[in-house]
């Protein structure tokens, strides 16, 4: 029978961590396996992640494409067809749709798009709506109110 206290690795399977710079009778004493001169055996040596050996760097061979606009706002999506079921009190704002996990949490900007129908009215509270989306939170008997962007 095995008992967690007879168990044991294999044998080979593991093996003793090299001390180095413990002095001569070790074998890896001195220099401690760094090598004599150099930029490699300073303390705090060493090259940065990428650096070739003064080659061009594969980061900067490559070509750049596209831009990025570090001004973007994301926003959270959300359907038409989802609302009814994630209302509560027959309220949905972007608060409700993070609890529900239809959101990011980390999103702070809530869209309402027009995909599927709604059979109940509710009020949406988003920072942008589609123009069907619109449309049809209003032909349910619902409300639209726009939410202006925070820091806007």
């Amino acid at each position: 029978m095995i008992r967690l206290d007879s168990l044991h690795p294999f044998e080979g399977s593991k093996h003793k961590r090299k001390r180095v710079g413990r002095g001569p009778g070790s074998g890896h004493g001195k220099t401690a396996c760094r090598g004599q001169k150099g930029q490699n055996s300073r303390s705090g040596g060493g090259v940065r992640p990428g650096f070739e050996g003064g080659q061009m760097p594969l980061f900067r061979r490559l070509p750049k494409r596209g831009f990025k606009n570090p001004f973007r706002k994301e926003y959270g999506i959300l359907n038409v067809k989802d609302l009814d079921k994630i209302a509560e009190n027959g309220v949905v704002d972007i608060n409700i749709a993070k609890s529900k996990g239809r959101v990011p949490k980390k999103l702070e900007l809530l869209k309402i798009l027009g995909d599927g129908e709604i059979s109940i009215a509710v009020t949406v509270k988003a920072h942008a709506v589609s123009k069907s989306a619109k449309e049809k939170i209003e032909s349910a008997g619902g409300k639209v109110e726009i939410l202006s962007p925070k820091g806007a």
